[in-house]
């Protein structure tokens, strides 16, 4: 059985729609850090916080649905 992160490759290379999740995923994640990085953060990046980081578990989420799709159709 495959594990995860093997999917993951395989996704990343077939498939667009996890390919721009995942894309998406590391961007937020680059701007999640920059915020965290900040002393203090005005109530306009507390917000894009919030935002961010609902967004990034939406697209986990989605990613993870896909990886158990292939695991389903792949075994």
């Amino acid at each position: 059985m495959l594990k995860d992160e093997e999917i993951r490759d395989i996704l990343l290379r077939e498939n667009a729609e996890f390919r721009d999740l995942y894309e998406e995923h590391q961007r937020l994640e680059r701007r999640l850090q920059e915020l965290t990085e900040k002393r203090y953060l005005t109530p306009d990046e507390e917000e894009e916080e919030r935002q961010i980081k609902k967004r990034k578990l939406f697209i986990k989420d989605r990613m993870y649905a896909l990886i158990a799709a292939y695991r389903r159709e792949h075994t």
